[in-house]
């Protein structure tokens, strides 16, 4: 689908990729875009509409997409990351909180929003997915698990809404220099970058996007002997 007068709903649109959606959004001719966020008064880019929004509360889900039957492009952008391998102190805690807001509320967005993108056309999604969807390491280990999990929930929503003509987009990166990679050590896109790719890949039709290089390098070695997904941090 193509940009120029699109009305764009974003989640997770007060800062980091989020924001870089917006403003690109924009700057591709969007007609409209709601930026959402918990906090609403956190969104300050000009030109977009601001909306209160917890992708963890059903009913402000619901009341979201009721106010904005206008929507043709829905980006699930927001997530959380938290630190820690699975036999970590705290880690069912973490897995619950990841888990509920990186694959959960996408999958409320989505149920919410389809009949919406259908009544205007079909329109499109677009999911922010993450390298780790592939790969898994100590560091961010339940992380990956809840990126693995929206994976599949993408792949699946492509062949449902396929049907209403709904063009779903998964995102595949590797770490991006905003606040959620804050103090990783790692080589970082910028959120810019990312965004462009992502949003090249739409207007192109694509249903997948690797929008880096160690990005693609994973993806081609899930079919390697072993796996990349088989290999551990120190190349053993």
């Amino acid at each position: 689908m193509k940009l120029a007068n699109a009305t764009v709903f974003i989640t997770g649109a007060n800062r980091g990729i989020g924001l870089a959606f917006a403003r690109a959004a924009l700057a591709r001719g969007a007609r409209k875009v709601y930026a959402a966020a918990r906090h609403p008064d956190s969104i300050t880019l000009a030109g977009v509409t601001p909306v209160r929004l917890d992708v963890n509360n059903p009913e402000a889900v619901a009341a979201a997409a009721r106010a904005s039957g206008d929507v043709t492009l829905l980006i699930n952008n927001a997530g959380i990351a938290q630190f820690g391998g699975f036999l970590a102190p705290g880690a069912l805690e973490s897995a619950r909180a990841q888990i509920e807001t990186n694959f959960f509320g996408p999958l409320r967005m989505a149920q919410a929003f389809a009949p919406v993108l259908a009544a205007n056309g079909g329109g499109a999604m677009l999911n922010v997915l993450s390298v780790a969807s592939w790969i898994s390491r100590p560091q961010l280990a339940v992380y990956a698990a809840s990126k693995t999990a929206v994976w599949g929930l993408t792949n699946a929503l492509r062949n449902e809404l396929r049907p209403q003509g709904t063009q779903v987009l998964g995102l595949h990166m590797g770490f991006v220099d905003t606040d959620l990679t804050h103090g990783i050590d790692a080589p970082k896109s910028s959120a810019d970058d990312i965004v462009r790719a992502a949003f090249d890949a739409l207007e192109a039709g694509a249903e997948e996007v690797l929008a880096d290089e160690i990005t693609r390098q994973v993806k081609r070695g899930l079919s390697a002997e072993p796996g990349v997904y088989l290999v551990t941090p120190n190349g053993d």
